[in-house]
């Protein structure tokens, strides 16, 4: 229950920061598009069509543009209109957003960062690699790294352990880097789908029914166990069982063992003060070590990343205002099941598992629905857009729903047939 607190501290945020992409941000997807299919090539190493995962190994983070980050401007641009169509509610704003999460958010990105730049990542890499037979078994290895630690800290909060982690990977060999994350963020919300406390969405549902750890657990195995199966063998079949051939012989970089260690001590009482409802209190802790000991740190923040959640809270909780699923029968499981599922895909999955929970007492079929939900668009879930912005690889969004989508529409209709004949 503990880890259900502090977790719970990120449903305030799934509940603003996972839907608004859809109805604000659906231009850049096409605009993205149309970039992507400029500056990737069509086959990958092993001569794999695009479709099926080719990556681009060079220049795989490029530098942040703030000129090019569409989807903040997108957000901007619908603040912009909101503001101008009722002023009033101006004032209303600063309200909206919920600045405990937008705290733990900073204190996570703060303190990932730190570790990532003791270089203590770099070496964690080479044992990796070193130990890693090809690129298959390294794949397998990440995506059930990824869907454990979802289990146990969220899928969101994985993302920011596991994908910093493939990134370094990718200096050490000529890894198919862009595959390996999007597969981690599969991986995530497919491991989050199993515990209450593995996504904002489940702890929401989890708290809303009333069961125990236990049940919930049970009820969840199915989808689970589905959508593991299904993101196992499709892994195994995307990433070749080729040798990975180290680029990077250099010395390793010398650990800053101070910074590190700060880093990693810093944690505990952070989370241990987010679960407490001192949120407030573990940033600043965390500022003020940082500005301190490591004043430089801070400027590698990705601050345009808050400010994305700070734009979402605010236009989602103005779209929250408008009557959804008024007219929808949802007394069928099959039809509340689909309602679920789409709906993630347009407003995100938490806003959807809220909405729902509106119109219908059955938190099963909802769970299943708006986890299942996670898939697919980029917009249906928080950590899809986490894993997007983390890995700046050019293509990232073409590629990312190359995958994903197919794999909504599989692992989807799976769940359905399970849930119409059991």
């Amino acid at each position: 229950m503990g880890a259900s607190r502090v977790v719970g501290a990120a449903v305030p945020a799934a509940k603003a920061l996972h839907g608004i992409a859809a109805n604000i941000a659906a231009p850049t997807i096409v605009w993205h598009l149309r970039r992507s299919t400029r500056s990737v090539n069509i086959n990958d190493k092993n001569n794999r069509p695009f479709f099926t995962g080719g990556d681009c190994t060079q220049e795989f983070h490029p530098p942040y543009s703030l000129k090019r980050d569409y989807l903040l401007w997108t957000l901007a641009a619908a603040l912009v209109v909101f503001s101008v169509l009722e002023p009033r509610k101006i004032a209303d704003y600063p309200g909206l957003v919920n600045w405990p999460t937008i705290a733990t958010l900073l204190g996570l990105m703060i303190l990932t960062k730190g570790v990532e730049q003791s270089g203590w990542l770099h070496r964690a890499g080479r044992d990796v690699i070193a130990r890693m037979s090809n690129q298959r078994v390294l794949a397998l290895f990440l995506v059930c790294g990824s869907a454990l630690l979802a289990m146990l800290l969220t899928n969101d909060i994985a993302l920011f352990v596991a994908v910093p982690l493939t990134l370094e990977l990718g200096t050490l060999a000529a890894l198919p880097l862009r595959r390996l994350v999007i597969f981690e963020a599969l991986a995530v919300n497919a491991g989050a789908m199993l515990t209450p406390i593995g996504n904002p969405q489940n702890i929401f549902l989890w708290r809303l029914a009333g069961v125990d750890f236990g049940h919930f657990v049970w009820h969840m195995l199915p989808p689970f166990m589905i959508a593991m199966v299904c993101l196992l063998l499709l892994t195994a079949w995307a990433f070749p069982a080729a040798r990975i051939h180290v680029e990077q012989r250099a010395p390793a970089p010398v650990v800053q063992r101070p910074l590190l260690l700060t880093s990693a001590l810093l944690y505990i009482p952070f989370l241990i003060l987010a679960d407490l409802q001192l949120t407030a209190v573990g940033l600043a802790l965390v500022v003020a070590v940082c500005l301190i000991g490591f004043p430089r740190l801070l400027r590698r923040i990705d601050w345009p990343l808050l400010v994305v959640f700070v734009l979402m809270f605010i236009d989602l909780g103005r779209l929250a205002e408008y009557p959804v699923l008024a007219y929808v029968n949802l007394a069928e499981r099959s039809s509340l099941y689909l309602a679920g599922a789409l709906s993630s895909q347009l407003i995100s999955n938490v806003p959807a598992a809220i909405l729902l929970s509106r119109y219908s007492h059955d938190w099963g079929t909802i769970a299943w629905a708006v986890d299942v939900g996670g898939f697919g668009l980029f917009i249906a879930s928080l950590a899809n857009l986490i894993a997007l912005r983390l890995c700046r690889q050019r293509g990232m969004l073409l590629a990312f729903h190359a995958w994903s989508l197919p794999f909504f529409l599989v692992v989807g209709a799976l769940v359905w047939l399970w849930l119409k004949f059991h």
